[in-house]
């Protein structure tokens, strides 16, 4: 085996490892920060998952002052990792972020991703097709691109050391209203971040034969 394979063969390890060492963590330790320079470099490269015409519709709340933790722990109805944890992050769907198509596509072609003439193209076409989306397909492909940030923002942190949990137990209606969202938000999920005092509990999976089917589905 060559040097370069073994190299390969070690980072795929290294990410399996990522993969089968995320669990769901709900007891942290209050006293550990997350710099705000740590936090954004997690969120940085969370932003590099893929979203629908590279739109990236995810927007970030970071929570981490404890009062507005504690302003937020009723609203997800008191759950303790809300407190303890150094961070809740609010992972939200902009339903306007057709709007961002010129500036996107203007930095692909800054980066000599794609030609002028492509770019106007797709700018023309995305924010013709996005605008016009009906409210219920709008928020359909920002809770898709919002569900794939969020699975990756958790592997970042799990690669970096620390513990997340993904939270869709709160009220919605209410953390608009508390934390001022504007209405062209969508909220997707709550993810609690930091050092966990308790690991997660192990869970099992179905059998793979059981949710994965090649070229047709099974009949009942």
């Amino acid at each position: 085996m060559s040097n370069l394979q073994t190299l390969e063969k070690q980072e795929q390890q290294t990410f399996i490892d990522v993969i089968q060492g995320r669990r769901s963590v709900r007891s942290y330790d209050p006293t550990v920060q997350i710099s705000r320079e740590e936090m954004t470099e997690i969120l940085e490269l969370a932003t590099l998952a893929p979203s629908s015409s590279n739109l990236q519709p995810w927007r970030f709340l970071v929570i981490d002052k404890p009062e507005l933790k504690n302003k937020l722990l009723p609203i997800a109805f008191n759950q303790q990792q809300v407190v303890e944890a150094s961070a809740v992050i609010a992972v939200l769907g902009d339903l306007e972020s057709y709007k961002n198509a010129e500036k996107i596509y203007g930095q692909a072609v800054e980066a000599g991703f794609m030609p002028v003439d492509t770019a106007k193209s797709f700018i023309e076409r995305t924010v013709g097709t996005y605008s016009s989306f009906p409210p219920e397909v709008a928020r359909q492909v920002v809770y898709t691109d919002g569900g794939l940030i969020s699975m990756q923002l958790m592997l970042v942190a799990r690669s970096k050391g620390y513990d997340t949990v993904p939270m869709g137990g709160y009220d919605k209606a209410k953390f608009v209203e508390a934390f001022g969202i504007d209405e062209k938000y969508v909220p997707v999920m709550l993810i609690a971040i930091g050092k966990a005092t308790k690991p997660g509990h192990p869970t099992t999976r179905l059998p793979i034969e059981d949710v994965a089917f090649f070229n047709e589905m099974p009949t009942e």
